[in-house]
């Protein structure tokens, strides 16, 4: 297959955020891409990013002053989860990581992953990107992660919290709802498939919400006027389980925002000083296991 980018990178121009991160702050969402001479990306992949590999990882967590990361394993690489472990193994603790898994997958290749860094995996129920996993190996695989502490990622369809809220309840581990559940802004916070979200985080304990992609779920691009208000309902309504991240290069997206405007956008939604404290350090410590 042809190594050619098939999607865009991210803004090569990051500015210095006006807002300052608290030390210890987390991205809880951010991936590394390559470099594809050392990490193939996988042949039955939906996409081909540019290039986006650990040094260029690092050097913007330096310039938007984050401390600590998650390293979620994109659809791009398959279940290669090197460009994860490979990266934590080099964070001196600050790196954590989140697997891609299939069913084929060993108990010994399992503790490995742990051993690695890793706290859970991902599961992706999009089918634009062509590889929503059967709901049977979705419970067999969390069947054999819960003994080793982990939750489950999952990336859903606008509007499905009401297909899929049934069966998250009933698992028997911690689940994360990556990007506000991508609920589009534009149909703001009364639309029903965002209160739908927002009654799951409200009455399942075992449910995390990423406060993440506001980039995605905007119709109007920075500074996300229109994303704010999702956002500031979710950290409202459990404050003890929402995380934030980037998703840095932010794969298949069209308008690619500046990471420093992710930064600066925090304080608008969490305004609180003892709420944002968790949003980005307490939670991401306690739900990773970042040591103190």
């Amino acid at each position: 297959m042809s190594n050619a980018p098939t999607i865009a990178g991210p803004d090569p121009d990051t500015r210095t955020p006006l807002f300052t991160l608290p030390p210890g702050s987390c991205d809880a969402h951010c991936h590394i891409f390559g470099p594809g001479s050392r990490y193939p990306y996988a042949a039955d992949s939906s996409y081909i990013p540019p290039d986006a590999p650990l040094e260029m990882f690092q050097a913007l967590q330096a310039k938007l002053g984050i401390d600590r990361a998650v390293i979620v394993n994109a659809s791009c690489h398959g279940t290669d989860n090197r460009p994860v472990t490979d990266a934590i193994a080099q964070s001196g603790g600050r790196y954590r990581g989140i697997a891609t898994i299939t069913a084929e997958v060993t108990d010994r290749e399992l503790r490995d992953l742990k051993e690695a860094g890793i706290d859970g995996c991902r599961f992706t129920f999009l089918r634009r990107l062509g590889r929503t996993p059967d709901l049977s190996a979705f419970h067999g695989i969390v069947e054999r992660i819960a003994p080793l502490g982990w939750h489950v990622d999952v990336y859903l369809e606008p509007n499905s919290v009401e297909e899929f809220g049934p069966i998250l309840r009933k698992l028997p581990i911690p689940y994360v709802i990556d990007h506000m559940g991508t609920s589009p802004a534009a149909q703001g916070v009364e639309a029903k498939g965002f209160q739908d979200l927002l009654e799951l985080l409200r009455t399942d304990e075992k449910c995390w919400v990423k406060v993440t992609g506001l980039e995605r779920s905007t119709s109007i691009g920075a500074p996300f006027d229109d994303a704010v208000p999702l956002a500031a309902k979710l950290v409202e309504t459990a404050p003890d389980r929402v995380l934030w991240g980037t998703d840095w290069p932010h794969p298949n997206l069209k308008r690619m925002p500046n990471d420093a405007d992710l930064v600066d956008v925090v304080p608008r939604y969490a305004p609180d000083e003892a709420v944002r404290h968790k949003l980005l350090v307490e939670n991401p410590s306690r739900l990773y296991g970042f040591a103190p």
